[in-house]
């Protein structure tokens, strides 16, 4: 039996529930499908297609050079294969932006009307955004009713699965490389992002080892101060899949000692804001673009482009902003207090539409997610779900001061 497995958002062997799946049934060819098209406006930023770029390498590496990579539609694609190599199944794992798991339906549905098994799993959440629900059934709109009444008292995410590769499969006619999907732009900005990062699935376990052994005791608080190395820097490696949330879960639950017990509960919080996100996004597909509280549609914008450059290249005169977005530029990457400080500024003080934050973080971010990036924006806003009022605002002054006092950071 041969099973095409369809990476996506999963690039990695160990705890791969639909890849363990499709190596059970016998042979399996490991297909990667650059779908743009599909994506339509949420195609991948600049930043995020480099980091893909090199994860599929390191993927490469870890299925024996057997990774089978294409560009265009992935359906169309998926029925090529299924016809030209004689296959019997198709699995992967799921993914949850509006439009994937409209397409994935249609596909699922295609690929079973050739006669063909096709399934789908969870890879990337700890619950499934149906699952946690109220007791009328209705989602949640508000996060710690959501962890702590859902989450918490849904099943524990299970352990960490272990991988097997079995007799992986070569689409020899194929001739699309990693290289000619051309991830990686003309000019090369990414050089100062290349001696920051290792990408693939053992640089995220490693990174996720560092943490637990340097940044966990302290998290709760230290996770404020951005000069500080009390941050997992886990999520571009959550966002390509190269590392599962069930990994980071239980790892974190095996160093919990008793010093660190509320830095643990805090970690796993965070994850927790993560589920959430998926959980709206799921459950109210319309928040990339859409106030999730529409009584914030009558707000009143004022659209300056001069500002919103100053704001994006880090030259609005405040240290905090600036330092932010200068390593929002140079590394991929914004501590997560600085996100919100930023995030507010433009907001709050320029009166920008939360959009262009939004694009522009989508853009530059090795770890756009959807999801997160919606959910965070509008709630920096005042329009999204648990919300601060939109009358708060983090004060750049005093934020610095408070959480940069020496000017380590900025």
């Amino acid at each position: 039996m041969i099973t095409v497995f369809w990476f996506r958002r999963d690039l990695r062997i160990y705890d791969n529930p639909g890849l363990l799946a499709a190596v059970k049934n016998g042979s399996v060819l490991p297909a990667y499908i650059l779908d743009d098209a599909s994506a339509g406006d949420f195609k991948i930023g600049a930043a995020s297609r480099w980091w893909l770029h090199h994860s599929l390498i390191e993927l490469n590496k870890s299925l024996d050079g057997k990774l089978n990579v294409y560009v265009g539609n992935s359906k169309e694609i998926l029925t090529k294969i299924a016809r030209s190599h004689k296959i019997d199944a198709v699995y992967w794992n799921r993914c949850y932006e509006p439009f994937r798991i409209k397409d994935d339906s249609e596909i699922k549905k295609h690929l079973k009307t050739m006669g063909l098994d096709a399934q789908s799993f969870n890879a990337s959440l700890l619950w499934e955004p149906w699952q946690v629900l109220k007791a009328d059934g209705t989602p949640y709109k508000v996060f710690t009713p959501f962890y702590q009444n859902g989450c918490l008292k849904a099943d524990t995410p299970r352990d960490p699965l272990k991988a097997n590769l079995g007799n992986l499969l070569k689409d020899e006619a194929n001739e699309t490389t990693i290289g000619s999907l051309n991830l990686l732009p003309n000019k090369q900005w990414y050089k100062s992002m290349e001696s920051i990062w290792k990408i693939g699935e053992l640089a995220a376990q490693k990174q996720l080892q560092h943490f637990l052994d340097n940044g966990l005791l302290g998290y709760k608080e230290g996770r404020n101060y951005p000069a500080k190395d009390n941050v997992s820097r886990l999520f571009p490696y959550l966002q390509f899949g190269e590392i599962s949330p069930n990994q980071i879960w239980h790892a974190a639950q095996i160093h919990t000692n008793t010093k660190n017990i509320a830095d643990v509960e805090h970690f796993l919080r965070e994850l927790g804001w993560r589920e959430f996100s998926y959980h709206l996004l799921y459950h109210f597909p319309d928040l990339p673009r859409k106030n999730f509280q529409s009584k914030f549609d009558a707000f009143e914008w004022t659209y300056n482009e001069t500002l919103l450059q100053a704001w994006k290249h880090g030259k609005t005169g405040y240290p905090i902003i600036d330092a932010g977005m200068r390593e929002l530029w140079q590394t991929g990457y914004m501590h997560n207090r600085v996100r919100m400080i930023v995030a507010s500024f433009l907001i709050k003080n320029l009166l920008i539409h939360w959009h262009h934050g939004k694009d522009w973080f989508w853009d530059c971010l090795l770890d756009a997610d959807l999801a997160n990036n919606s959910a965070s924006w509008q709630w920096v806003a005042g329009s999204g779900a648990d919300a601060a009022p939109y009358f708060r605002i983090f004060n750049p002054i005093s934020q610095g001061q408070k959480f940069d006092p020496d000017g380590t950071y900025s």
